[in-house]
């Protein structure tokens, strides 16, 4: 399980999953402690298209590189990916992502009250459009960080 995890977090840092729709702006700032971005895992990526589609009336993009992901889009914004799990689905597939206004600072204060941040992590987004890290909490459940700013070079991994 946690195994499934840190290989879907490592093909995203690895920059293999790349949109190929033309760049978008920033996503929108939602403030720091709030939801802006989730992934939801999949085992049948078709089928779950279908039904979030009709279910939320969503869209979907592809995922440039791969034919196992796919940018979920509300309203014309892209709010999350939609993704093929490695394995069955478990109470640990998908990751929600939180906004921070310090990503290193957050990543910091995470591993001090016990929480695991796997290799490849924080790392910047393409084209500036921020940075990311996931944290395991002490019971080994991702979260994710994001952050609007991009990290300094000498954080960046």
């Amino acid at each position: 399980m946690r195994k499934t995890i840190l290989a879907i977090l490592l093909i995203l840092a690895s920059g293999r999953l790349v949109r190929s729709e033309p760049r978008k702006p920033l996503p929108a700032d939602v403030g720091a402690g709030r939801i802006a971005w989730f992934d939801i895992s999949t085992t049948n990526l078709a089928r779950s298209k279908e039904f979030y589609g009709r279910l939320f009336d969503w869209q979907f993009h592809s995922v440039q590189g791969s034919d196992q992901a796919a940018e979920i889009v509300s309203g014309g914004t892209p709010i999350g990916t939609l993704r093929v799990a490695d394995g069955p689905i478990s109470g640990f597939n998908g990751v929600v992502y939180v906004q921070v206004n310090d990503l290193p600072a957050s990543c910091k204060k995470a591993r001090e009250l016990g929480a695991m941040i796997p290799p490849g992590f924080p790392f910047n987004l393409p084209d500036g459009t921020g940075a990311i890290a996931v944290v395991a909490d002490p019971s080994g459940h991702p979260v994710g960080l994001y952050s609007r700013t991009p990290l300094p070079a000498a954080t960046a991994k």
